[in-house]
Parts: structure tokens; C-alpha cells; sequence
């Protein structure tokens, strides 16, 4: 993993888990075929997954069920 791809990541999403999860899950899906959306030096999927999302390629938004969980989970603390 290169880690100038994960600092330029982290501005994009600053959540640790959730950029973990994005990255990972791209990373999957160009193991099994997808097209990358940006050129990277790298072969690394996950290297691949965090430069789109440092280039702001990639982003995420929580469904019902995890914003319901999310807010459930902050109302506790």
C-alpha cells in the first residue's frame, strides 16, 4: 500500500473505517474486473482504489438502515 495515496485519501474521507471499507471494496471489484477510472503506476488494487478516491472518483452515502444504526449509536453516547 502506498501511503501517499492513503494521506490524499484521508482528505477525501477523513472517517478511517469508512475509507476502509470504500477502499476495500473497490479494491474487490477491480480484483475481479473492473476498469480502473484513473491511470496509476501502481498494479496494487488497493492502491488504484485509494488514488481514485484521493482524485475524488469515488464516494459513499449510507443507506436507511446504516443512518438509523448510525444515529441510534450517537444518541447512546
Amino acid at each position: 500500500m502506498n501511503n501517499a495515496y492513503l494521506a490524499r485519501a484521508r482528505k477525501q474521507i477523513t472517517d478511517p473505517q469508512i475509507l476502509s471499507v470504500v477502499a476495500a471494496r473497490r479494491a474487490k471489484q477491480l480484483a475481479q474486473g473492473a476498469r480502473p477510472m484513473i491511470k496509476c503506476d501502481s498494479e496494487n488494487h488497493l492502491d488504484v482504489a485509494l488514488l481514485e478516491i484521493a482524485e475524488g472518483l469515488l464516494s459513499y452515502e449510507f443507506g436507511e438502515a446504516e443512518t438509523a444504526a448510525a444515529e441510534e449509536t450517537q444518541s447512546e453516547e
